[in-house]
């Protein structure tokens, strides 16, 4: 496979954000996937985020596992680290990172097969523990690798060009909501002006912030009876809120009509049919996003939006009480005090 990087050279123009960046600063390789394929989409919203919040590219760590999806590191934020791990065991390399150095910006890259599937523990067990990052499942239903095969969160009776799914879907923002993540959200990668405020508001958010979007495979998983197709998140999408630029560590308001409609045209020229905030639900209150997707899911409706946050939100350095300073700057002195200490430790169980 022949990889083309792009020129060095860029218009002096360019607009540039406060810290003297370029939107170019904050691209990567050009993308070898399929064209069309909705997993460029997403990589285009996360560099237009990390633009947006002034991020130094060098504070941004990049982690994913195997899988279409997980070659969406090598597209974007070319200047920051970037670590691609075996199939589903992104969260342990992710966790670890975190743990030597909380002062980076984690984002853990996956897909469906690789988080639902062979990755679903590692899955479960870093969002429980409250791993500070940003976990981007690129759903869209299939193993694109292998040619099409069903994945975990295919919908039981979705189609696609060859077989008909029989098993029961898992569903990741309801297990996110149950293991405890302090930011859920679901959106779709045709749609821009939600997703790029939710990226941005789960970049700044202290805690596991898990953001399932619906991604479609334009070779696989692309016709009107798959339930992860464009034809059907359009006509299907239920978005819970609208979304606006949201500050760090600001509260995060709606600006909606209940019961109205708004039509959002997409990148592609296609349009989206959304509908607004119903009233009574609050992002806040975790159980009642459960029965709200639940409900919606119940109607074939996909819910998309900010789902679930949590106020007061702490990480897992907060639970484990580690010291502000990055354990891989401590010296040996630091991190091994000595038989003495040790000995002191083991004597306050007795």
């Amino acid at each position: 496979m022949t990889y083309i990087t792009k020129p060095k050279l860029r218009h002096p123009g360019l607009p540039k954000n406060n810290l003297g960046f370029t939107h170019r600063d904050y691209e990567g390789s050009i993308s070898t996937l399929c064209a069309g394929c909705g997993h460029d989409s997403i990589s285009a919203s996360l560099i237009q985020a990390c633009f947006e919040l002034d991020i130094e590219p060098h504070r941004v760590a990049k982690l994913s596992g195997i899988g279409c999806s997980s070659k969406t590191p090598d597209y974007l934020l070319g200047n920051s680290h970037g670590f691609n791990s075996v199939h589903g065991r992104m969260p342990s390399v992710l966790t670890g990172a975190n743990l030597a150095n909380r002062d980076l910006i984690y984002m853990g890259i996956s897909g469906d097969g690789d988080s639902a599937s062979i990755g679903l523990g590692q899955f479960a067990h870093c969002v429980r523990r409250g791993v500070n990052m940003v976990y981007i499942c690129e759903n869209n239903g299939v193993y694109g690798l292998t040619k099409g095969q069903f994945s975990a969160t295919a919908d039981k009776g979705s189609k696609s060009k060859t077989a008909v799914n029989s098993d029961s879907p898992i569903d990741l923002v309801s297990l996110a909501l149950i293991l405890g993540a302090t930011f859920v959200a679901r959106s779709f990668s045709g749609d821009k002006k939600q997703l790029i405020p939710l990226l941005k508001a789960a970049i700044t958010h202290r805690g596991s912030a898990v953001i399932d979007v619906v991604s479609p495979c334009v070779q696989f998983n692309n016709n009107p009876a798959s339930t992860k197709s464009y034809d059907f998140v359009r006509e299907h999408n239920e978005a819970v809120n609208r979304l606006d630029f949201i500050e760090p560590r600001a509260q995060i308001t709606v600006d909606y009509e209940p019961g109205t409609v708004e039509i959002v045209t997409q990148h592609d020229g296609s349009q989206l049919k959304l509908s607004k905030l119903h009233g009574s639900y609050d992002a806040r209150d975790r159980v009642a996003a459960m029965t709200y997707l639940q409900e919606h899911h119940a109607k074939g409706e996909v819910v998309t939006g900010l789902l679930y946050l949590d106020p007061e939100p702490e990480d897992l350095h907060a639970h484990l009480n580690t010291i502000a300073t990055p354990l891989n700057t401590l010296g040996e002195k630091e991190l091994c005090p000595g038989a003495k200490k040790l000995a002191d430790v083991n004597e306050s169980y007795r």
